[in-house]
């Protein structure tokens, strides 16, 4: 057989057939259906949530307490108490999180079996559902030997479990992206091992620490089935004013107005709704920006 014919058949074979091509472009197209028809059902839902809540989309919304007479009901009482929620889940699960993700990348001994365990149990807790964060809360935090209560800060700690394995797994990924020579020219330096973390791996690490921990807390204020459990009451006319004040947030609030039957506090429920999104685009636009300002790449 000649060189020619030789090389003729390997074309042959490389080349790919009509049926596969076709396979290839209609799974192709599959997906881009897949994700336009999602796309599409999103940016519907969106804009029937800002038609119906358009009429109450003024100040009165974030002045007002809730109230039994819709043109009243406001949801003052939910952002603030949101406001209390998140600030606690911020200060106790950041600095937790980013502690476990230092031991765990920079010290901890892969080798013993206790490390081993951590981490499996880290990534088995980031897929529990949050309602049995929220029975944990009831049965340790709210009762138990604790016994904090129905309070701000039993429905705080409860989500700061729920985000914590989220924020741990965040930052170990920031900090395992920084190259190893980095670390290793500090030493070569003199530095000591928390020297090298603290003034070299750490600054470089904040951009997907910071977009890790704000998307966890995005997590954390959307969610309602937790605090279902933990008495965050729909229906609370005061803002807190401390730990062990009652309270209530925007989720909580939203299935509050929803679960009314006057058609008006629909309405209500659909403004509330536009709220939270907003804050939602927020907190995600800020790790957008975070990352895309003080990202480096190595």
């Amino acid at each position: 057989m000649s060189p020619a014919t030789v090389a003729s058949l390997t074309d042959l074979k490389r080349r790919p057939s009509v049926l596969s091509t076709l396979k290839e472009r209609g799974f192709s197209a599959l997906l881009v259906a897949s994700i336009g028809i999602a796309i599409v059902t999103l940016v519907t839902l969106l804009f029937q949530v800002f038609v119906d809540g358009s009429p109450r989309l003024n100040t009165e919304l974030v002045d007002n307490f809730p109230s039994s007479r819709p043109a009243r009901a406001g949801i003052q009482s939910a952002i603030w108490g949101t406001v209390w929620v998140m600030g606690i889940v911020a200060a106790t699960c950041i600095p937790l999180g980013l502690g476990a993700a230092i031991y765990l990348e920079e010290y901890a001994d892969n080798e013993r079996w206790y490390n081993r365990l951590i981490e499996v149990n880290i990534q088995n807790l980031a897929a529990v559902p949050s309602i049995v964060y929220g029975i944990l809360g009831l049965a340790f935090l709210a009762r138990g030997f604790l016994d904090l209560g129905f309070t701000v800060l039993t429905g705080a700690l409860t989500l700061s479990l729920l985000v914590l394995p989220v924020v741990i797994i965040a930052s170990r990924e920031a900090i395992r992206a920084v190259p190893r020579s980095l670390r290793e020219g500090a030493l070569a330096l003199g530095a000591t091992p928390w020297q090298t973390v603290s003034r070299q791996v750490l600054p470089a690490a904040v951009p997907g620490i910071a977009t890790g921990a704000i998307l966890a807390l995005s997590r954390a204020i959307g969610e309602a089935a937790p605090l279902l459990l933990l008495g965050a009451l729909s229906f609370i006319t005061f803002n807190p004013d401390g730990l062990d004040s009652q309270f209530t947030v925007l989720p909580i609030q939203i299935f509050g107005y929803i679960s009314r039957p006057q058609a008006e506090f629909k309405v209500v429920a659909a403004a509330a709704i536009v709220v939270l999104l907003a804050i939602l685009l927020l907190m995600n636009s800020v790790a957008i920006t975070v990352r895309n300002r003080y990202g480096r790449k190595w």
